[in-house]
């Protein structure tokens, strides 16, 4: 009984010491926005900086000054690779300016401003941007698991909302390159009135799924329902059950993604006149398709034959018009290259069967024998 009382008070004094520790040697030790700032060697006075929980770890400090200087304090949970807070004029990361720090090996800090050119690394340029930093040098501090960033910016006017971009990398920047983000969200931020709040999430779920119903749609099921029209006839009546049910599938992603389009362009108000009135011709294709369905005369029919005009040119024009907005939607919405690599799989899938099929079938229509004989003998009666 004694003993198993002693292992029991061993256990509770082990694990006592183990919180203490935790608590005062900054074990796993994490910031929150009621932390004191007081210990910290920041660059500038950080006392009376609004605080707002803006995403997973990420906490934003901030005070604007009556001359136009916003005080930034960004912090974040971190091991290592890098953190960063980005300014967009129209919630997408091309174009933006970014502030991004993180601890080189042998623990120096670093903190460099990118402008965000592109997708691709190249276009993202180090010592860069639109943002127009005050005389305080900015700096980066790690203090227990949390990284800060702190910075000031110099503006022309008071800021109210802004999209701000924030995002995380696990492997620090090479030769000052960054490498590819882990992990990011855009939200549209309040600076006014001293308060903070985040107003809404950037609709990144929202642009995902438009860009999927597109892809789904006017990328897959529509192709691969045309497919089945030009070479499966002989699957007479099969092939144009399948045609018809697969045409209404695509039909239905493709109208739940132009939805999904109209919502985001509400949102967003971007500038993509010329994805979204290619969006908006390629649908109305799409209706005049539907359309044919419902006014499809009797093979037996005179106007059968430009019925069949119609339908068949009206599809085509429809699916390679929506094939190229697809691939503006992937440029203009900063898709990805996994986007990029996935639907050029896709359509090269599509393109190398329509490529064989065509060939088998003029290689079919090339070699069938000719109903009639060579030779005809005319029979000859006195």
């Amino acid at each position: 009984m004694e003993v198993r009382v002693l292992r029991r008070s061993t256990m509770l004094l082990v694990l006592g010491l183990v919180l203490v520790l935790r608590g005062s040697i900054g074990f796993a030790q994490t910031d929150n926005c009621n932390g004191d700032l007081g210990a910290l060697s920041l660059p500038f006075n950080a006392s009376g900086l609004v605080c707002s929980a803006v995403w997973n770890t990420f906490l934003l400090r901030y005070s604007q000054s009556q001359d136009n200087v916003l005080s930034i304090v960004l912090s974040a949970e971190y091991t290592n690779g890098w953190v960063s807070i980005g300014f967009s004029k129209d919630g997408r990361m091309v174009g933006s300016s970014a502030m991004v720090g993180w601890i080189r090996k042998g623990g120096k800090a670093a903190i460099k401003q990118y402008y965000l050119g592109g997708q691709d690394p190249s276009e993202v340029v180090v010592n860069q941007g639109e943002l127009t930093l005050s005389d305080i040098t900015p700096s980066v501090l790690l203090r227990g698991a949390t990284i800060y960033l702190a910075f000031q910016l110099k503006l022309t006017s008071p800021i109210k909302k802004r999209a701000l971009i924030f995002a995380l990398g696990s492997r620090n920047p090479v030769h000052e390159k960054l490498t590819m983000h882990e992990d990011e969200t855009t939200v549209a931020f309040d600076f006014s009135m001293g308060t903070s709040s985040v107003s809404s999430s950037y609709p990144s779920q929202l642009k995902r799924n438009h860009g999927l119903l597109g892809i789904f749609g006017w990328g897959m099921i529509l192709p691969i329902g045309a497919i089945i029209a030009r070479y499966c006839k002989q699957w007479d009546p099969l092939w144009f059950y399948l045609h018809s049910i697969l045409q209404l599938v695509g039909f239905v992603l493709a109208l739940a993604g132009l939805v999904a389009g109209v919502a985001l362009y509400n949102q967003l108000n971007a500038n993509v006149v010329v994805h979204r009135g290619l969006g908006i011709f390629v649908f109305v294709l799409g209706i005049l398709q539907v359309m044919a369905f419902f006014i499809r005369p009797q093979k037996e029919a005179k106007v059968r034959k430009y019925w069949n005009w119609y339908h068949h040119w009206s599809g085509r024009f429809a699916l390679f018009f929506g094939a190229v907005n697809i691939l503006l939607g992937i440029q203009v919405g900063g898709g990805e290259k996994s986007w990029k690599v996935g639907y050029g799989i896709n359509s090269a899938f599509i393109l190398i069967t329509v490529i064989i099929l065509e060939l088998m079938k003029c290689l079919k229509g090339s070699t069938k024998p000719d109903p009639s004989p060579a030779f005809q003998m005319h029979s000859t009666h006195g």
